[in-house]
């Protein structure tokens, strides 16, 4: 799966190329602009009251209702990893959910499918589609921000 995401013509977000079975990077469907199909109204919230807390083995995701879009914050314990302790939930062979994090803290290793390894740490962003595996390295707590993910992410099946 290629995808782009771009500033459209009129200043709003703009998805280009195969994003079927991508999920979705907000509560909606992305068809051309995200703000042409909905209005953006001021909104404030903050992640010490969000709005649903999903725990998991050595970890928890905190996900935040706003601008028509779910965003998550992901803590990850030391020893967490993808494969042992979310994979029991999603019952699927890698993670199936695409990502784009801004990662806040700790070290994050992340293996994709193809090969492909990454070591992503404090101020780096990652981009992460399907098919992957993630394990914390070091004894520092991870934590990320994640604006495609979270809908979905370590939700019971």
């Amino acid at each position: 799966m290629i995808m782009r995401i771009e500033w459209g013509d009129a200043g709003g977000l703009r998805a280009r190329g195969d994003v079927a079975g991508a999920g979705r990077l907000c509560s909606y469907s992305i068809e051309d602009t995200i703000m042409s199909t909905h209005e953006q109204v001021t909104e404030h919230k903050s992640f010490s009251e969000p709005d649903e807390t999903r725990e998991f083995s050595n970890g928890k995701a905190e996900i935040l209702k706003i601008g028509h879009c779910e965003v998550g914050r992901f803590t990850f314990k030391p020893g967490w990893r993808w494969s042992n302790d979310i994979r029991p939930l999603a019952q699927t062979p890698s993670c199936q959910a695409p990502h784009f994090q801004y990662h806040v803290a700790g070290k994050l290793a992340i293996l994709m499918d193809d090969g492909t390894e990454i070591i992503a740490g404090p101020g780096d962003i990652t981009s992460l589609p399907k098919g992957h595996d993630a394990w914390v390295v070091g004894d520092e707590t991870v934590v990320v921000v994640d604006w495609f993910g979270a809908s979905n992410y370590a939700r019971k099946v």
